[in-house]
């Protein structure tokens, strides 16, 4: 682990250049740096035998990508090795993951930071580039404001059980990378006179004796403090920032359109508030994460304000004041500060602050001041207070003051209000239905709802929706499931009142399927006192968002919500949300479901669909898009996604999950954050404001040609997941799914039921799986033979698919995305997983059709796209997959080892742990592994 090769062999077909090699070179240095300080701090804390194991599986691993050994002798190295050597082994290789992930993202700022300094365009997906864009499109103010009315761009942070890391490895990751970050400023010293190789060997050497992941099963709350850091990492002074720069630069371009009225980028959570199939989510679970983020904000406002305090010197000896400013000043009688208006203005902010926190949080945050004052009632009360002291200074020859500090809190309080971040609540369909049951037969309303038809279903809920009549008074008689989701649904509506309607924005129905589905959240919604259909001025200050997510829920999507919007109280609810309805679409279910192409077409279907029926309907539609980090849950670069969406689609608002690996490699610094949230931003004003499908008259044959494709994807991913004989027990015994679930990783069951079937595991784990053990199956399968028998029944279809992907955003995307994955697949390290499945011919069988299937995959996006190579098109990624994944080998050499014993019966805790360590790893090193 001393450095990264010298030699650069090729990846495929593409020979790098020498200036590619020179353009890299500072990114290998760094690798070099790093990699050589972990070997040090390796062979310092566990001897010469473990560094030369370490040694020898790197040069070995290397040696394998050189075609020089057989892999079965780096396979070899790892048989019967001591759990007690396999562990440092195991860390060594997990670290050099996490530090060459630190030096892809400085290279990747050195790399823009050059191509600005040379004056060249403002590439795309930045928010520069996306201006231009919309300059040369001469848009009208009117069609701008119109378009952008109601503008969101909302990231969801979600938990992922791969996403573990502990705060002292987060912190220290951040350091290192602070580190590295001067030193490719040409610094060889931090700010303080450190040497700066000397403080990344310390730092390496606290990593190293830093436990990676937690010895007992992570727990929500866990989770929460873990999405919570993002904030105090990047979100606090990133999502201002950026907020504010896309006002000034629009409302600059559109001076008589009052745009952005509201911060466009807000971001959300679902930690905490997701229970669909997991039982730890509970009534003190919501209060907990709402609590915590309002905690988080109020207690960044009150060390803003400290800190503005002692800043605002300002004496009334020396400066005007408004007299707005000096009655706000007022309401703090302070002699030694007499002639310090803005002092004695901003503590009494604070200490109105202080109020306020003493009566909606459950814990007091740090900075605070208890003058006996009032608390603020809302958000705007403490915004107004705030501009008085803005309006005073640059009223008063100090506006350079007012731009500094007090602007950002400003923004601050704009986009995170008290409650920080909205709280998503979800929960399956089949749960409502049983607690909706219960409650009718409670009140008398119906004996046995579940035995009703949909049509009485609707009539039943829909007369109870219209009337304010609760369903149930004591409920002592309930069951646990009704009490614990009704308690459940008042932890929300007690956030709502404490922190206002942004603290809990929507409940999302997963397995959405009929309008009956809908009506039932109303119910509970209602129950609980988020919710009164009745009267001319209806209240639903928590949206209802059905989720379609299967293949065939997709498709019938669109119908569902029309034939809501048919029913009188269904529009009312729709009406107290500004006549806006959101639907969130399942990237991850859908593929398990139909497979990579299919779900992917049935996807942008489904929206074309819903586009339509909000045009029909005369609705505002906002699409939420549930993707995971891994193209066989949505991901993929975000500005690609996003731009691949149909016409109509975007319109204004995107929302869109964000999860695992994902969340560190965008948002764990604030460069990277603002990068990343800028290029959602770009793409969202580029989708809404442009026209970027670019078919024109032609789309209509190409949706054909998609839906005859998707249809043959189906029918292969079908033949292989579904109805082979025999394929659950290779997917259980080939991947590490079962050990996903039986080693405390993640706080949520790997299915939803108690059962082995691949419909009922959650596709988290399902990609998880396929991904640790190299085959990447749910980002390809089918596609190959989809697009091998449709050419093969007709002249000229090699062209006409060639055709679509030269003009085609969509398809261009999914062929792109695919060959990622493509490109992460390892049939050679995969075959050893399915080593692990005992039985020979069911190996062979399914094996053998996953192989093929992937030559076939291979064929076909060479054949579509022209590109020898399967990254020609991502150089980025080129580098990382060449750079990092011979470090990879030993890692999946031995998870297969530990998997061996572990099943075996050996039940030593440091095998479960290494397992544990292994998957990690991988997943750290891959990026997006879930």
């Amino acid at each position: 682990m001393v450095e990264a090769p010298d030699s650069l062999e090729p990846i495929g077909t593409v020979q790098r250049t020498r200036t590619g090699r020179e353009a890299t070179e500072p990114m290998r240095e760094d690798i070099r740096l790093l990699g050589a300080i972990l070997g040090d701090t390796v062979r310092q804390q566990h001897g010469d035998e473990v560094f030369a194991l370490v040694e020898r599986a790197r040069v070995e691993s290397f040696r394998v990508r050189r075609s020089e050994i057989e892999r079965a002798e780096v396979a070899g190295m790892f048989d019967g090795i001591d759990i007690h050597q396999a562990i440092p082994v195991i860390r060594a290789f997990s670290h050099f993951a996490l530090l060459a992930n630190v030096a892809e993202d400085i290279h990747r700022e050195r790399r823009r930071a050059i191509h600005l300094a040379a004056g060249e365009p403002p590439q795309d997906s930045s928010l520069a580039a996306t201006y231009r864009k919309l300059d040369a499109a001469d848009l009208d103010a009117a069609t701008v404001a119109q378009a952008l009315a109601g503008a969101l761009v909302s990231p969801v942070i979600t938990a992922h059980p791969t996403e573990t890391r502990r705060r002292t490895v987060f912190d220290t990751q951040h350091r290192i990378t602070q580190l590295m970050r001067l030193r490719a400023h040409g610094h060889t010293e931090t700010d303080d006179g450190s040497d700066i190789e000397l403080e990344l060997r310390r730092q390496v050497l606290t990593l190293w004796q830093t436990a990676l992941i937690r010895l007992s099963r992570l727990q929500i709350s866990d989770e929460i403090a873990v999405g919570l850091r993002y904030y105090q990492a990047a979100f606090f002074d990133v999502v201002p920032k950026v907020n504010a720069e896309v006002r000034q630069a629009l409302r600059s371009r559109w001076p008589d359109a009052d745009l952005l009225p509201e911060p466009i980028l807000r971001p959300g959570s679902w930690i905490g508030g997701d229970r669909d199939g997991n039982p730890n989510v509970t009534a003190g679970v919501v209060r907990l994460a709402t609590g915590s983020a309002a905690y988080t904000a109020l207690g960044r406002y009150a060390a803003e304000l400290t800190a503005l305090e002692q800043e605002l010197s300002m004496s009334a000896r020396l400066v005007a004041v408004s007299d707005a400013l000096t009655a706000l000043a007022a309401g703090r009688d302070d002699g030694a500060r007499a002639d310090e208006p803005y002092r004695r203005a901003v503590r009494v902010i604070r200490a109105r602050l202080t109020a306020t926190a003493a009566q909606i949080l459950d814990r007091q945050p740090a900075n605070l001041l208890d003058l006996g004052l009032p608390p603020y009632a809302t958000p705007g009360e403490l915004r107004a207070d705030l501009d008085t002291v803005d309006a005073s200074l640059r009223a008063n020859g100090s506006a350079l003051l007012a731009d500094d500090r007090l602007a950002r809190l400003r923004e601050a309080l704009r986009v995170f209000g008290f409650h920080l971040s909205g709280l998503d609540m979800r929960q399956n369909s089949d749960v409502h239905e049983q607690v909706v049951a219960e409650l009718l037969a409670w009140a008398g309303a119906h004996p046995d709802y579940s035995s009703l038809g949909e049509d009485e279903r609707v009539n039943i809920l829909a007369a109870e929706l219209s009337t304010r009549r609760p369903l149930t008074g004591d409920r002592g008689e309930l069951s646990e499931l009704a009490r614990g989701e009704l308690a459940i649904i008042e932890a929300a509506a007690r956030a709502v009142a404490a922190y206002g309607s942004p603290a809990v924005p929507n409940y999302v129905i997963s397995m959405c399927r009929s309008v009956s589905d809908l009506l039932e959240a109303a119910i509970l919604l209602k129950e609980c006192g988020l919710l009164d259909a009745t009267g001319s001025e209806p209240y639903c200050p928590v949206g209802i968002v059905p989720l379609f997510e299967t293949i065939d829920d997709l498709r019938r999507g669109a119908s569902i919500l029309e034939a809501a919007l048919d029913l009188p109280v269904y529009q009312g609810i729709v009406r107290a949300r500004g006549d806006s309805q959101e639907v969130m679409l399942g990237y991850s279910d859908s593929n398990k479901d139909g497979g990579y192409l299919t779900a992917n077409w049935a996807l942008y279907r489904a929206e074309l669909d819903l586009v339509q029926s909000a045009r029909k309907t005369g609705i505002r539609l906002r699409l939420f898009h549930g993707r995971g980090g891994t193209v066989g849950r949505g991901g993929g670069p975000s500005y690609q996604a996003i731009l691949a969406q149909p016409p109509g689609a975007v319109n204004g608002s995107l929302r869109l999950t964000e999860q695992g690996e994902v969340i560190a490699a965008k948002y764990a610094e604030p460069q990277t954050a603002q990068r990343n949230l800028e290029t959602l931003v770009a793409a969202t004003l580029e989708s809404t404001l442009l026209d970027v499908e670019g078919l024109g008259d032609s789309a209509g044959p190409a949706y054909e040609i998609l839906d005859e494709l998707a249809d043959r994807a189906q029918r292969a991913y079908t033949e292989l997941v579904h109805e082979t004989p025999g394929f659950v027990d290779y997917f259980l015994q080939s991947t590490p799914v079962s050990e996903i679930g039986s080693m405390n990783i993640g706080s949520r069951p790997t299915s939803r039921k108690p059962t082995s079937s691949i419909a009922d595991l959650r596709a988290i784990p399902w990609v998880l799986a396929w991904s640790q053990s190299r085959v990447m199956l749910p980002g390809w399968y089918g596609t190959g033979s989809a697009v091998e028998s449709w050419i093969a029944d007709g002249d000229g279809r090699v062209e006409a698919l060639r055709d679509l992907y030269q003009r085609w955003p969509f398809f261009q995307t999914v062929l792109s995305n695919m060959a990622q994955v493509l490109a992460k697949t390892d049939l050679g390290l995969a075959a050893r997983y399915a080593e692990l499945v005992g039985d020979e011919p069911l190996r062979r069988r399914v094996f053998d059709k996953i192989a093929a299937e992937r030559q076939r995959s291979i064929n076909a996006h060479k054949l579509i796209t022209g590109q020898d190579d399967l990254l020609e098109d991502n150089p980025s990624l080129a580098r990382s997959v060449f750079n990092r994944f011979p470090y990879l080998e030993p890692l999946n050499h031995l998870q297969v080892e530990l998997l061996r014993r572990y099943r075996a019966g050996e039940d030593d805790e440091l095998v479960q742990r290494g397992i544990l360590l292994t998957m990690n790893g991988l997943a750290s090193a891959l990026r997006n592994s879930g």
